[in-house]
């Protein structure tokens, strides 16, 4: 699979149902394997004006399942 077809997804919280965004970039180790998953951080309306928002690091062993149209994680309620 490729970045382009996983940022296709969205990205869905199986703990409490919650739409986390659509994956913007990956974290690779030093040996190019996937580490984590990037998806954009809370929105709210200051937030649009912060080009440069940061995202939420999802680690790649909470990621549960990559399906046709969504990436189930589990993460807990305080996560992000």
């Amino acid at each position: 699979m490729t970045f382009c077809e996983l940022k296709q997804k969205d990205v869905i919280n199986i703990c409490d149902g919650r739409r986390l965004g659509k994956p913007i970039d990956l974290v690779l180790n030093e040996a190019a394997c996937v580490c984590a998953l990037i998806v954009p951080g809370p929105s709210s309306f200051w937030n649009c004006l912060k080009p440069d928002r940061e995202g939420i690091s999802i680690p790649w062993e909470r990621i549960r399942r990559i399906g046709d149209d969504v990436i189930l994680v589990e993460l807990e309620a305080n996560y992000t």
